[in-house]
C-alpha cells in the first residue's frame, strides 16, 4: 500500500535516566516536572498525526485536563477494544499496525507521524515501518516502570543524528538504519 505522506515516522518517547519511559502504575507525571509542549515547540509543528496504543491513550486521557496544550494533530488509537464511549476527537483502529501506520500517515499529509506507547512502537519497529525515534532524557531515576523496549524486541541498529538540550532535559534523535 503506498501512501501519500512526506512526512517520516517518528517514534516519541520521553525517558528516565534509567530507561523507563513510564513509571510503577504506568505514571507518567514526573514528566510534567521537566518538561511541557513548549520545551521543544518544533517537534509540535512538524507533526501532523499521532498513533497511540491503547494503554498510553488511556494515561493520557487521565492526564490531559493536568497537562493540556500538546496538538499533535489527528489522533488514532490501535486498540483491539475500542471504548464503549467513543472520544469525538479520536479515531479508533482495530486494523494491522501496517494498516494503522498508513491510515495516520494519510492524516499527517507532509507532516510526521508521531508513534506513542510500548507496544504500538514495537510493532512499528519489528516490522520497519518507522525513519526516526526521538527521545527526551529526563533528569530523573525511576527503578521501575515500563521500559524504553519490551523484551523480545530484536537489535535495531540506529544513527545518531541531532541531540539537543533545553534545561534539564535532553533531547536525542536517531535515523533507524534500513
Amino acid at each position: 500500500m503506498t501512501d501519500a505522506s512526506t512526512g517520516k515516522v517518528v517514534v516519541n518517547r520521553v525517558m528516565s535516566l534509567d530507561g523507563f519511559i513510564a513509571g510503577p502504575g504506568h505514571t507518567m507525571d514526573w514528566i510534567f516536572e521537566h518538561m511541557t509542549s513548549a520545551t521543544f515547540p518544533e517537534v509540535m509543528a512538524a507533526t501532523g498525526a499521532m498513533l497511540i496504543g491503547r494503554g498510553t491513550y488511556e494515561v493520557g486521557k487521565r492526564m490531559s485536563d493536568e497537562n493540556p496544550g500538546y496538538d499533535g494533530g489527528a489522533q488514532f488509537v490501535l486498540t483491539h477494544r475500542p471504548p464503549d464511549e467513543l472520544d469525538p476527537n479520536v479515531t479508533f483502529l482495530t486494523c494491522d499496525i501496517e494498516e494503522a501506520v498508513a491510515t495516520a500517515r494519510r492524516a499527517a499529509g507532509d507532516k510526521n507521524l508521531e508513534i506513542l506507547g510500548a507496544d504500538v512502537a514495537a510493532q512499528c519497529l519489528q516490522r520497519g515501518l518507522v525513519d526516526e525515534i526521538l527521545v527526551y532524557v529526563l533528569p530523573v531515576l525511576l527503578g521501575d516502570g515500563v521500559r524504553f523496549a519490551p523484551p523480545g524486541l530484536d537489535r535495531i541498529d540506529l544513527e545518531p543524528f541531532s541531540n539537543v538540550q533545553s534545561g534539564g532535559v535532553t533531547m536525542l534523535r536517531f535515523h533507524v538504519r534500513k
